[in-house]
């Protein structure tokens, strides 16, 4: 099938305001007659089913946490990017859509990106109306920080809880609707298919995870929202319970599955300590607005720290390699996160690294600590000269910065990030590939809607920090409730769905099954055991810089993994019962398959841009090289029976607003 973008034609500036004045809408008393199915209760899927139960529509929401409280959203720290332009500083909507399209290093569709630098306005306008407490100036105004591959201010924070923050503001206007009982929320329910009927969405086959019943709920359309797929690697900055079998059960019934060798590496997260680990931890990029990244200038110091016989501290400057404001004197700490990954990644492997495991950099406050101090004394008429004054007012300021996250900090490795510098390590974060959708946000499921981290419209080939808290709020308040009208005008007077149709028969059969073979399987070995197998193939050969031979390894080692993991996997316990043991499994299983079909797709793309880093690919100065002439696509698989059989379809990318040249933050 070709791909249809659906874009609307003229000005991209007048592209959403005129589509949205011509599509289809569904009157307030039809509205009460149509059911959506919305998947996942993070940001997109939370603030989805809140706007549209307040249009009118019939939603049901499920989650497999025990509260929608619970979604990973709330671990996005750092902020939430909009073109308020509060500081003055030369900031607008095409400066946002500018940076996020070079962000994503020319790899996302210049439409979709557009629309959402119009509608962050109106998000933070929302969230403060909600009642989230934003962090604001002395005058009350609200107030900014900067980010990663941005040269202005434009990304709202509240201290380091951002997401959190967010997402109990999306939570209480759903908790309203269920009040209402315009929401129904299915906590602790897993969705494990999709039912399709006469072509379309129709609804899902859904365990409750207490009792291990299998249910079948229908609906007119069926939302995703479940998040990204970064657990694919094992260790991530995801919550252990996060994974992509919602995404993935709708990419084998027909939905393309776009760009999923596009995963973002986090420059800031707790380097890993030990194979006994089984998440990492993400430090907010807002970090890097105070904080200074180095390495020791000479290989004998990092040696000799790495020995414990010297500490950070005992460095002068001129010891110390600020290799970021060395190399990008433009941007210093503050380039986009790929960059700053791959170059923190270049400095280790140089034997530069700092920890016992030679995989860390130094994130250094010191700096930051004596300039706010020593500011906070002028003002307050004390004498800027005593170095313990100056130390312990500059402490408290970035206390009230990112006072949380230092103590997260101190809590995790036993060390005091005000009077040493913290270590850090690049890890896995978020995807920016996904399920394909048009700019309505539907699949290639008619009915089929996939929104926030789930899809991959908005982000090209890298993520700019505080992007993503935008896209998941944009998506479920001001986008996916117009264009779901669109779709569903149709339907208002199809009635109810009967969920004892034969498709649905079949699809409950179908996960019964799978479910009923991995209960009466005789293996030896744990989920676990094959997760971190996975785990390890993924990052050694997919992750920071692949190159062709290890993609076509990771290929045949990821599928006799797959065959191993269904002879040999012990899944204790029964069907019917709460069993974890049971839940890893099958989002394993999918992980399996995900994984080949993200090698393949690294491996298919001969070019270096944002996330995905081929070795072979690269300036003589390291910097990903782009091949625009034959890769300017989005590459989206249709699912064939294996990962192996996927099909690849393009979707050409049109840059008529920016101009395509090879990024640079120099």
């Amino acid at each position: 099938m070709a791909l249809d973008s659906k874009i609307p034609h003229g000005p991209i500036s007048d592209k959403w305001t005129d589509y949205k004045d011509h599509i289809n809408l569904v009157n307030p008393a039809n509205k009460r007659n149509l059911d959506i199915i919305i998947v996942g209760t993070g940001l997109a899927g939370g603030s989805a089913a809140a706007t549209l139960a307040e249009q009118g529509y019939n939603v049901k929401a499920f989650c497999f946490q025990d509260s929608p409280r619970r979604a990973h959203s709330i671990a996005a720290q750092g902020g939430i990017n909009a073109a308020k332009n509060y500081k003055g500083d030369g900031d607008s909507v095409y400066r946002l859509f500018y940076d996020t399209v070079k962000g994503g290093d020319y790899r996302a569709r210049e439409a979709n990106v557009h629309r959402l630098a119009e509608v962050s306005t109106n998000i933070i306008d929302q969230c403060v109306a909600q009642g989230v407490p934003l962090a604001r100036e002395y005058g009350g105004l609200l107030d900014n920080r900067s980010f990663g591959g941005t040269l202005v201010s434009r990304t709202f924070y509240a201290q380091g809880q951002t997401g959190q923050q967010l997402l109990l503001g999306a939570y209480s206007a759903m908790n309203r609707q269920i009040g209402r009982g315009k929401v129904k929320m299915y906590n602790r329910h897993e969705m494990l298919d999709i039912v399709i009927v006469n072509g379309k969405a129709r609804g899902i086959i859904a365990r409750n995870l207490v009792t291990g019943e299998i249910e079948r709920h229908s609906a007119h359309a069926v939302v995703v929202g479940s998040g990204g797929y970064g657990n694919v690697f094992f260790l991530s900055t995801n919550a252990m319970g996060s994974n992509a079998t919602a995404a993935w059960k709708i990419h084998k019934k027909g939905a393309f599955f776009a760009n999923p060798c596009y995963t973002q590496i986090h420059p800031t997260c707790i380097p890993v300590s030990g194979d006994h680990q089984s998440k990492l931890t993400l430090m907010s990029e807002s970090l890097r607005n105070d904080g200074r990244i180095w390495v020791p200038a000479k290989q004998e110091d990092a040696k000799a720290i790495r020995e414990g016989k010297k500490k950070a501290t005992d460095l002068s400057e001129a010891e110390r390699d600020y290799f970021l404001e060395r190399r990008y004197p433009a941007f210093g700490n503050l380039v986009p996160r790929d960059v700053a990954s791959r170059a923190a990644k270049e400095r280790c492997d140089a034997g530069f690294g700092v920890n016992k495991t030679g995989e860390a950099v130094y994130l250094d406050f010191a700096a930051a600590i004596k300039r706010y101090g020593t500011e906070e004394a002028f003002v307050k008429g004390l004498d800027d000269k005593d170095a313990a004054l100056v130390t312990k007012l500059g402490a408290e300021i970035v206390k009230s910065k990112y006072g949380n996250l230092f103590q997260m900090y101190y809590k995790i490795v036993d060390e005091d990030p005000y009077t040493t510098p913290m270590m850090i390590y690049p890890a896995v974060h978020y995807t920016m590939g996904g399920t394909w959708v048009d700019y309505n946000l539907m699949t290639t499921i008619p009915g089929c809607f996939s929104i926030g981290e789930s899809n991959f419209s908005d982000h090209g080939a890298n993520r700019l920090g505080a992007s993503a808290l935008m896209q998941g709020l944009a998506d479920g308040y001001f986008v996916l409730p117009y264009t779901i009208g669109d779709y569903l005008a149709p339907d208002i007077k199809m009635g109810e769905i009967s969920t004892d149709l034969p498709e649905f028969v079949a699809a409950e059969k179908e996960v019964k099954d799978q479910i009923d073979r991995f209960i009466n399987n005789k293996g030896t070995h744990s989920v676990d055991y094959f997760h971190k197998k996975l785990g390890k193939i993924m990052w050694d050969k997919v992750g920071m810089a692949r190159n062709a031979k290890g993609l076509t390894e990771a290929i045949e080692e990821i599928a006799a993994l797959r065959e191993e993991f269904y002879k040999d996997v012990k899944v204790p316990g029964s069907a019917n019962e709460f069993n974890q043991e049971l839940e890893k499994a099958t989002r394993v299983a999918d992980f399996l398959e995900l994984g080949e079909l993200f090698a393949k797709d690294a491996l298919h793309r001969n070019e270096s841009c944002g996330g995905h880093f081929r070795e072979e690919y690269q300036t003589e100065e390291g910097e990903a090289l782009r091949d625009d002439e034959n890769f300017a696509y989005v590459a989206a698989w249709e699912y064939k029976g294996k990962p192996s059989d996927a099909v690849l379809h393009k979707e050409p990318l049109v840059y008529e607003n920016i101009k395509l040249v090879q990024r640079s933050y120099k």
